[in-house]
């Protein structure tokens, strides 16, 4: 059930992102700008929704190891929490980078 709701969200979300611009789109003029692909659309929303997906579920299984390390070796515990932080900030940057890349796409 819950695999099936995460997938039926995700269809819903390209949707949207499919489907916003069309309904905002500009009345084609002399100082319209070039109009954008699908494409285009499709890769931007592809490229943050596959990186924000899998960067979520990196800092998951970064955060239940450090957890359970944690767990484990209590007298370690200062170490391994700034290590998980630099490591959640690492992954982080890289949803950043991808968000960067779709803005790239959309506006270059």
């Amino acid at each position: 059930m819950n695999r099936r709701l995460v997938t039926l969200s995700l269809v819903f979300v390209v949707l949207a992102l499919v489907v916003a611009p069309a309904a905002m789109a500009q009345e084609a003029g002399h100082d319209a700008a070039p109009a954008k692909s699908l494409g285009q659309f499709l890769g931007a929303a592809f490229a943050i929704g596959i990186a924000a997906a899998f960067g979520a579920l990196g800092q998951g299984r970064a955060i239940s190891a450090a957890c359970e390390a944690m767990g484990r070796n209590p007298g370690g515990g200062g170490a391994i929490r700034i290590t998980m932080i630099i490591g959640l900030a690492l992954i982080e940057s890289l949803v950043i980078y991808a968000l960067i890349i779709a803005f790239m796409i959309l506006f270059g």
